[in-house]
């Protein structure tokens, strides 16, 4: 598989795979030093528990921008 260069991705998408990352490295941090995150759920502010954050990893998945 040929290896994409990073200047041939959009800025855009190059942002949005970034920002996910900052978030899943921030919520497993949060997990590892038992920290609740405060999230938004059914219209409410839910503060949730370290031992309850499901961890997820992430992978840059450049392409093209989904469709709406």
């Amino acid at each position: 598989m040929k290896k994409k260069n990073l200047s041939d991705i959009p800025i855009g998408i190059r942002a949005e795979e970034a920002l996910k990352k900052a978030v899943a490295d921030t919520i497993a941090d949060h997990k590892r030093t038992g920290d609740p995150i405060v999230i938004w759920r059914d219209g409410k502010v839910v503060k949730v528990p370290a031992d309850q954050i499901e961890v997820r990893e992430t992978e840059a998945e450049y392409g093209k921008p989904k469709e709406k």
